[in-house]
């Protein structure tokens, strides 16, 4: 009996969930029939974003993560946001080369996806590709992402567990307060702790999170780590302090919170989505070139004529 390709991912077929994967990347139309299937099968995984500055061994640390899931009997899908290759305008696979050693574990699957363009550290379809990974039926995903620093914010509404991880010796320590990372972060994670500054790192990173407001009954205080990736130094702590924080979620009723920002989340980048391909084709439309010769002229104004564009944009086709 043949099986649909839905029915072939919740049964854990790898090639099915690439192919869809694919469809998602390439915004192809038949990707939206199978997330739809797929969809009432999600809710189960354990979301982590890991993001931070660049250079700060994200992906050391990732793949030091998937092995002691896995040590645990634990399977781990990952989600790693590339950057965009100029030439190609797919991902640089760089996290997965970096990441071979689980390439013939069936319980781990690596994928890299490309910003193309798209701010906020996470691609347009990155949480298509959670959803997938999470109707597969791994116990845990994580989103490591592009980077970028202050843009990365969006990743807090799409994991339940956010890790910043920032390195000592960057010049100046307390970037991430200025890059906003500081109100996502629910562990912060000093890497490459082997390094002069990293104790300096450390108590400046306690002393923000000392000095900001917050309410010690019901908000969570973000735990600051030392960890070396590279030596699989400090990673079990690490886990400690996820489950940690996944029991606090449970106990405070916020992973119900969190699960709604995130289906916000994920209907608001597919109207963005929609919204932008709605956008450019307007811009290129004749309509669109007689306003803009009228602007020229002087004979019309921006505000009319940005109206004009948007009832362009969201008349009903």
């Amino acid at each position: 009996m043949n099986t649909t390709l839905t029915e072939r991912i919740l049964g854990g077929d790898v090639r099915s969930a690439g192919r869809l994967m694919r469809w998602v990347d390439d915004d192809l139309p038949e990707a939206r029939h199978e997330l739809a299937a797929l969809y009432p099968h999600t809710g189960r995984a354990y979301l982590v974003g890991v993001t931070g500055n660049p250079g700060s061994g994200k992906s050391t640390l990732v793949n030091a993560l998937v092995a002691h899931l896995r040590a645990s009997g634990k399977t781990v899908g990952v989600v790693a946001v590339d950057p965009t290759s100029p030439f190609s305008g797919g991902a640089i696979l760089g996290d997965r080369v970096r990441m071979q050693q689980h390439s013939l574990d069936r319980g781990v699957f690596i994928r890299s996806v490309a910003t193309r363009g798209n701010l906020g550290g996470i691609s347009r379809s990155t949480p298509a590709m959670v959803q997938v990974l999470d109707a597969m039926g791994f116990d845990v995903v994580i989103i490591e992402t592009v980077g970028v620093g202050q843009d990365e914010v969006d990743i807090v509404r799409l994991a339940d567990t956010n890790i910043v991880v920032t390195v000592p010796g960057l010049g100046d320590d307390v970037q991430a307060e200025k890059a906003g990372l500081m109100e996502i972060a629910d562990i912060f994670v000093i890497n490459k702790s082997d390094q002069t500054g990293a104790d300096r790192l450390l108590r400046e990173l306690r002393t923000m999170l000392h000095l900001r407001p917050r309410d010690a009954a019901t908000e969570w205080t973000p735990p600051v780590l030392k960890t070396i990736a590279v030596r699989d130094e400090g990673i079990d702590t690490l886990l400690t302090n996820i489950e940690a924080h996944t029991s606090w979620l449970s106990a405070h009723g916020a992973r119900h919170q969190r699960d709604r920002t995130r289906a916000q989340q994920f209907v608001r980048l597919i109207v963005t989505e929609a919204l932008s391909h709605r956008l450019n084709h307007a811009l290129a439309s004749s309509d669109w070139q007689s306003t803009l010769d009228a602007l020229l002229a002087r004979t019309q104004n921006p505000h009319d004529a940005a109206d004009a564009l948007l009832n362009a944009i969201l008349e009903p086709r």
